[in-house]
């Protein structure tokens, strides 16, 4: 895998444009957002419409969504000696870059602890364990094009002695996935030709100096790119490494984060923000560089998307977005949309990743545009003054939710929905009391005296 710079004004902490190719894939333009998969498929859209009308070039994906079993499917995929094991088994074109974690993004907080030789999963059966080595093994098995490093994060704010633990199983992990996957004992034909990114912790340089020297020096040569868990670790990411591309593992809530995240050096960004709009009914509406005729005589911010949920869009035919290009907005308007979503129909949803895709392509094109131009930071300022600071909120129900999104955003925090199974214990019970009351052939002479039918002499 290479990686080059196009144009950038530092080497860190400031905005730049580059390209990432791997050989036999797709080339991948930065600043760029990588798509999330549930299970191996982007939320709402079949992969013919994935093909066909989105530009949809990169995938994420969680290696605990395909090891709820003791023996994996994904594993025994037959593949030729080129092909990918994981990209067959989810039906994704051989050229299209494919990134593996360990988890799924965002995480679902795990309640058992990690340990010194692995961390915590939540799958479709429930909490599990996946050691270090076995992810190793993962990767050697499965081919992706880039694999993300195992790290040790917290569920909550760490304190200095979980912190010291954060950095040392990190470091070790890292260690010893380069040296199982690349090392001088490992046979030439045997290596592995998978792109490794080595985490980076989200904690102060002070608490994490010793791993990123060792980075720096120890693991430059065999790392192929930097993950990071947060913006704020741009800041400590060495000069020396300042080539390597930055994936950023963020959860921005809007566009404007978004642009902050680009302007402080991150290449690839995860956002979650573009299938939590399509979940909750909202059409994406905001174009970077903001347009003249929304900087002249608008006093009001303009939203940065569209609640199809609300009625005046019963009989409104226009489209998503006035001068949109994509699919959804050449071939549908707003009144059918909003039709879909009442009545619950799938593809209403389907129809708004489309269009949401299509934004946030347009959005990031635009943007590695500007840098280019040098006209970044004022586009950004603009941006600012002229869109609200946030997204709309739904003012209706998404889809049904999938299975790992029924828990708590957190520890001590309610569910997001009320168990319900717990009404058969009521049911159970109520049956027992029933069946109490009713006097069977076989029912011995106290029974037949507690339902009155008889004194015991």
């Amino acid at each position: 895998m290479t990686f080059s710079i196009l144009a950038s004004t530092a080497p860190i902490l400031a905005p730049r444009v580059g390209k990432l190719a791997i050989p036999g894939r797709k080339t991948l333009a930065t600043p760029h957002h990588i798509p999330l998969t549930s299970r191996g498929t982007v939320p709402h859209v079949a992969h013919d419409v994935m093909r066909d009308h989105t530009e949809i070039n990169s995938l994420y994906a969680g290696l605990e969504d395909f090891i709820a079993k003791k023996e994996p499917s994904v594993y025994r995929t037959p593949v030729a000696d080129h092909e990918s094991p994981l990209k067959k088994f989810i039906c994704v074109a051989e050229d299209m870059p494919l990134i593996l974690g360990p988890r799924r993004f965002p995480p679902i907080p795990c309640p058992p602890a990690n340990t010194n030789t692995s961390i915590a999963l939540l799958t479709s059966v429930g909490f599990t364990q996946l050691s270090a080595h076995d992810y190793v093994k993962a990767i050697q098995k499965l081919r992706p094009d880039i694999a993300v490093g195992m790290v040790d994060l917290a569920n909550k704010q760490p304190g200095s002695k979980r912190r010291g633990k954060m950095v040392d199983r990190t470091h070790a992990w890292t260690r010893d996935a380069l040296e199982q996957l690349y090392g001088d004992a490992v046979a030439e034909k045997d290596k592995s030709k998978s792109a490794y990114f080595a985490p980076v912790l989200p904690l102060d340089n002070a608490q994490q100096s010793l791993y990123l020297d060792d980075l720096e020096s120890e693991f430059r040569w065999d790392i192929s790119g930097l993950a990071l868990y947060e913006s704020a670790s741009l800041e400590f990411v060495p000069e020396s490494l300042a080539g390597l591309p930055r994936l950023l593992f963020s959860e921005p809530e809007t566009p404007h984060t978004i642009l902050r995240d680009i302007s402080l050096g991150a290449d690839l960004l995860t956002t979650p923000l573009l299938g939590a709009s399509s979940d909750g009914g909202i059409a994406m509406e905001f174009v970077f560089p903001a347009p003249a005729a929304l900087q002249e005589g608008k006093s009001k911010p303009q939203p940065l998307g569209i609640d199809m949920w609300t009625a005046d869009h019963a009989t409104d035919i226009s489209p998503l977005g006035e001068g949109c290009e994509c699919y959804t907005c050449k071939n549908y308007h707003r009144a059918y949309i909003h039709h879909l979503l009442l009545a619950k129909e799938m593809t209403a949803w389907a129809l708004l990743q489309v269009h949401n895709f299509h934004v946030m392509d347009t959005f990031f094109a635009r943007v590695r545009d500007s840098i280019q131009h040098g006209s970044f930071e004022q586009d950004v300022q603009t941006f600012a003054r002229v869109y609200a600071p946030s997204m709309p909120e739904s003012s209706g129900e998404g889809p049904r939710l999938r299975g790992y999104q029924l828990p708590a955003n957190g520890p001590n925090q309610p569910r997001r929905m009320p168990k319900i199974y717990g009404a058969l214990d009521d049911a159970i019970q109520k049956f027992a009391d029933a069946q109490s009351e009713i006097a069977t052939p076989d029912t011995d002479a106290s029974g037949l005296e507690e339902h009155g039918f008889a004194e015991k002499l």
